[in-house]
């Protein structure tokens, strides 16, 4: 048996030669290692103190080991190689080989410690707990693991293990404080090259005095213990550095990333949300959002930063991890996206502001100022399942402009690095939201002087489609004018000519009395119809001015219709028209100015004369309608022959207004009498209107005049 362990132990001694280099086989092995002074103190009885505990560091003893204590410490050794080269993680390794010193120890805890190497790496603790210990778990928070390697000792320090002070319950007193219950300690520190690189602490939970033959194991394990930490360190060293690069290979990508997408057409929104996400799987935080301020207040950035600005703070992008990430489902549901709040009311973003341009960094709850549980900061930010916080503002030129936030489920120590790739990035996500504000700003006058534009173009748009309309409107003014002034010519120079034609054939001398007074008659008559234009057109203006006073008689209409239908049907001979009345059966009284009726009628006659076809019949019906509403004389006057066009019939009243080719035609008149018709009619209270329907299967129209008047009037 014993052959077998040197074999081993020949085997390890040479795998430890080749792995840690050729100064240790050039100086004795157990050189190597630094275990303690040589020195062995007398064994003490455990002092009376009110914890009864004990502390001994541990120390090279002066006598040999015994074949069986050489044979049990090269086998723990073996099984401490066989952690090492399991391949399994740090982690497992620590716990596993605290397990298997623990239980070769028979104590209550074993706690294995391995140093801090390097500016990346920091002290890591396995913890192993019999099952009889009545104590909780340890747990291994950054701050804990801080402490726990202020205990240990360091190169320059490394008497603590080589003298035994007279109070030795200072040590278990200083542990108490980590871990309550403590009541015996035995720590195997190891060294290796002149430094520490791990601790062992064996721990019991009731008084007890460590024996002699506990010491002696323990030294002969110290060098397994160093070689293995000195292996585990240089793994963690190399896995951190690897960790290192990947990490910065993942930051180089992410900025690139978001360099890229900044030069992009992105939105604000969208790229921040690419930013928050890809800043918080890389360094694999639990949840990140980003807040944007909108102060009240827009020369804010002029005032003293002590005091909180009046701002709006709302949240633009959230990003948070699946259901693996350790949150209830309950939280992931509960988003906060386009949720706002005043920054008065959130300490957070208070402490941001205040402290800008320094990030706010909570690692526990103990770096915490006090919360209300009921404020926006506990509601938002959820410190009771996402507890570690790094928050940095994002500004530009002195101004805040939002806050970044990070937050994790666990506790969490925000390393150097990390806080350095957040800075570049809030500045990069700074630079991209003035941007962004700049080009909706010039965006923003862009379209408001396209607007202006705009509405100017509408304005010439229409001042031109006005003075077209307009332009076109004394185009046919003039028109008008032109064949007013050609009819009026007309109807001025005819009865002229006739009058100077009569007038000269009376200057003959002896004609006879016939003859003279048929001249006589042609000047009068001819003389009439010249008068009678020129009162035509100041009746007309009259009428326009309302200049026209009103003569109210109470007349009998079928009467008066009667009398001036007769003097029709007398001029209508020689052409054939007709005359059809319908009249009441009774007479028919109501109130008007008799002279301005007549007037009504002698146009509409006179106009149906001149329009109608020879042999047609022209029908002049009166009625009555009474009611409690309307009581009033409706007539309507129809004829056969020309029609009016789609195009006139909406200007048949308007002034000097012909029908098309009526001038063409030789047809007399004016085109005053319909729209003196239309004034007599408002005069009296009255609606008039026409309509011209094509007969079937005739080219004649059939045309209608309706006019309507107040049996009563009433001004």
């Amino acid at each position: 048996m014993r052959k077998r362990v040197s074999q081993d132990w020949t085997i390890y001694k040479k795998f430890a030669t080749k792995r840690w280099g050729r100064s240790m086989s050039k100086l004795p092995f157990s050189l190597n290692v630094r275990l303690s002074s040589p020195k062995v103190p007398a064994m003490k009885k455990p002092s009376v103190s009110p914890a009864h505990c004990s502390s001994h560091y541990l120390r090279s003893p002066s006598y040999s080991d015994t074949p069986m204590q050489q044979e049990e410490s090269v086998y723990l050794g073996q099984q401490i190689n066989q952690l090492i080269l399991s391949g399994a993680t740090l982690e497992t390794v620590l716990q596993q080989m605290a397990q298997l010193l623990g239980e070769a120890f028979q104590v209550d805890c074993c706690l294995v410690t391995i140093a801090s190497f390097g500016q990346f790496d920091r002290p890591q603790i396995g913890s192993w707990y019999a099952p009889t210990a009545n104590i909780m778990p340890l747990p291994q928070p950054p701050r804990l693991v801080e402490q726990m390697a202020k205990m240990m000792p360091t190169a320059t320090n490394s008497k603590a293990f080589d003298e035994v002070k007279a109070d030795s319950c200072t040590t278990v007193k200083e542990w108490q404080h980590i871990l309550p219950g403590i009541e015996a300690i035995l720590q195997i520190p190891a060294f290796c090259q002149g430094k520490l690189n791990g601790v062992v602490s064996l721990i019991r939970f009731q008084p007890y005095e460590w024996s002699e033959s506990e010491t002696k194991r323990a030294t002969a394990i110290a060098s397994s213990l160093a070689i293995a930490f000195s292996h585990l360190a240089q793994t963690k060293t190399i896995a951190s550095l690897q960790q290192q690069v990947h990490r910065s290979e993942q930051d180089k990508n992410l900025l690139n990333s978001l360099t890229t997408a900044s030069r992009s057409s992105m939105e604000l929104n969208s790229f921040l949300q690419q930013a928050i996400a890809g800043m918080a799987q890389t360094l694999e935080a639990t949840r990140g959002f980003i807040i944007l301020l909108k102060y009240v207040e827009p020369l804010f950035k002029t005032r003293a930063r002590e005091k909180i600005p009046k701002a709006k703070a709302t949240v633009v992008c959230e990003w948070s991890q699946k259901d693996d990430s350790g949150i209830s489902t309950s939280h992931q549901t509960n988003t906060i996206l386009n949720q706002s709040f005043w920054v008065s009311e959130c300490i957070f973003c208070q402490l941001a502001f205040t402290k800008f341009p320094n990030a706010i960094v909570v690692t526990d709850e103990h770096d915490l100022p006090p919360i209300d549980p009921a404020s926006d900061a506990a509601r938002f930010f959820n410190f009771s399942q996402l507890p570690s916080l790094l928050m940095l503002p994002l500004e530009s030129q002195g101004t805040v402009l939002g806050f970044l936030v990070l937050q994790h489920c666990q506790v969490r120590k925000w390393q150097p690095e990390e806080l350095s790739l957040v800075e570049l990035v809030s500045a990069q996500l700074s630079t991209s939201i003035i941007q962004n504000q700049t080009l909706r700003q010039v965006q923003s006058l862009v379209d408001e002087r396209t607007t202006q534009l705009q509405r100017s173009l509408e304005v010439q748009g229409k001042l031109y489609e006005k003075t077209r309309q307009q332009i076109d409107q004394l185009r046919h003014l003039n028109s008008l004018k032109d064949e007013f002034l050609s009819t009026m010519s007309h109807e001025l120079r005819t009865p002229l000519t006739s009058m100077s034609l009569a007038i000269r054939m009376l200057r003959q001398p002896g004609i006879n009395p016939e003859r003279q007074a048929k001249y006589l008659d042609i000047l009068e008559q001819q003389c009439t119809q010249e008068i009678n234009l020129i009162n035509d057109l100041l009746k007309l203006q009259q009428l326009e001015s309302n200049k026209t006073p009103l003569k109210l008689e109470t007349i009998d209409i079928k009467l008066k219709i009667k009398e001036l239908a007769q003097s029709f049907t007398q001029t209508w001979t020689d052409k054939g028209i007709a005359i059809d009345l319908d009249l009441p059966k009774t007479s028919l009284l109501f109130q008007t100015d008799p002279e301005s009726f007549d007037r009504i009628l002698q146009e509409l006659l006179t106009n149906a004369g001149k329009y109608s076809d020879p042999d047609t019949t022209v029908v002049l019906k009166v009625a009555h309608q009474a009611d409690r509403e309307l009581n009033q004389i409706v007539l309507t006057l129809t004829n056969i022959g020309s029609g009016i066009s789609l195009e006139d019939i909406d200007h048949i009243f308007d002034k000097f207004r012909r029908g098309q080719g009526i001038t063409q035609q030789a047809i007399q008149g004016t085109g005053l009498g319909l729209a003196l018709v239309k004034c007599l009619v408002q005069q009296l209270n009255g609606n008039i209107y026409a309509t011209s329907d094509r007969l079937k299967d005739s080219s004649a129209y059939e045309t209608c005049f309706t006019l309507t008047l107040p049996q009563s009037f009433s001004p």
